[in-house]
């Protein structure tokens, strides 16, 4: 039996946080994890999202008892304040949010094409 290649192996890592995971999610997750410390907007841009789907998705990935969370609340994306703004919330992984970005990169390193070589 072959490997199951690396963006299917990664989709089902997505799919034991929640079965029902959006796409959207998991964007938003894998831009966080690039890019911690962005906030929503910055995310919004790079997601090529309007903003308030950004911050749904955000705050689907967000711990449960995070103000505005939404239902899964993953617990995979913290916001903490920006200490240049006050007011102003930043996008941070927390410790269950780096263990599974530790995981698809293992799953990246691995490395299991779509297509097997020709025999």
């Amino acid at each position: 039996m072959r490997h199951r290649n690396t963006v299917l192996e990664s989709l089902e890592l997505f799919r034991e946080q929640n079965p029902n995971i959006w796409v959207s999610n998991m964007l938003a997750f894998l831009y966080v994890c690039e890019n911690e410390g962005i906030n929503v907007k910055e995310l919004a841009q790079v997601c090529r999202f309007n903003e308030a789907t950004a911050s749904r998705s955000i705050r689907s990935l967000a711990e449960k008892d995070t103000p505005g969370a939404l239902p899964p609340a993953l617990g995979l994306i913290e916001l903490v304040q920006n200490p240049q703004d006050g007011r102003g919330r930043l996008l941070r992984l927390t410790e269950k949010g780096r263990r599974l970005r530790d995981e698809l990169d293992g799953i990246i390193r691995a490395g299991h094409t779509i297509v097997l070589p020709a025999a």
